[in-house]
């Protein structure tokens, strides 16, 4: 059994996360912001899977909050006195979409997503990767977004840093028995648009992924080592065509509506 930490896990993929690697036996350290929700789901995975479930509370916008996330990921499983395991895989999940025009948004808002989606991964990952290479094994995941290969605004630009810091990490870590992998799904039936406010109603239902099948596909990747792992192949397809496709075509197919 290994010991896995997941952001924003009460919902969404992050919550997907959580069942699918507590089916495979591995004990669980679940971050989201809502106590409440976090127990529930740390008592039902625990009477399912039979594992252990740590939680922390922590809201990923807030420093302090952050660092304690951090602190947890540093510790070895060596430390005296200390009984809690070394988390051997990072699950750097948590996120959420604005649904709003920069030029006249809440710039409050953009501060509070690039905290929780770009600084927090940051943190996290260095955090852990200190303690992974300390004993030459363990995994970083972090959930990105074919959107990173768009210009649909900061939610893109927040995904596309999470694509391009995953890699570099993934070329310093070569060779110390860590690696680091960013799944890029596609439009996934989760919370997510309804959090964010966004009408989905036009979006034909084949531009649809389920969460479980990301999930198992991002998880077999990080099993084989792969640095970008792109769940289905509608969307390998979508990708491929988005790199190499004229700017002025990404920009106009991402454009705000």
């Amino acid at each position: 059994m290994g010991t896995a930490l997941v952001t924003g896990a009460t919902a969404g993929l992050g919550l997907e996360f959580a069942w699918q690697l507590a089916t495979a036996r591995h004990h669980l350290v679940l971050v989201a912001r809502d106590k409440a929700r976090l127990e529930d789901v740390a008592t039902q995975i625990r009477a399912a899977a039979g594992v252990d479930v740590e939680v922390i509370q922590a809201d990923l916008s807030v420093d302090d909050d952050v660092e304690r996330v951090a602190a947890r990921l540093r510790l070895t499983g060596e430390e005296p006195g200390q009984s809690l395991r070394a988390v051997g895989l990072l699950v750097n999940n948590a996120g959420f979409g604005t649904s709003q025009r920069f030029v006249d948004g809440d710039v409050d808002i953009e501060l509070k997503a690039l905290d929780v989606m770009v600084r927090s991964v940051l943190v996290l990952c260095h955090a852990a990767v200190g303690q992974m290479t300390h004993r030459g094994r363990g995994a970083i995941l972090n959930v990105g977004s074919v959107a990173a290969l768009t210009a649909s605004g900061t939610y893109a630009a927040d995904k596309a840093w999470v694509r391009s810091f995953t890699e570099g990490l993934a070329s310093e870590l070569r060779g110390t028995g860590v690696t680091a992998t960013v799944v890029a799904p596609g439009f996934t039936h989760t919370e997510f648009h309804a959090r964010a406010h966004a009408d989905m109603s036009g979006l034909p239902e084949i531009a649809w992924l389920e969460a479980p099948r990301v999930v198992a596909d991002a998880l077999a990747d990080v099993r084989r080592g792969v640095v970008l792992s792109t769940p289905s192949l509608r969307y390998k397809a979508a990708s491929a065509f988005l790199r190499v496709a004229p700017r002025g075509v990404v920009r106009a197919v991402g454009k705000y509506r």
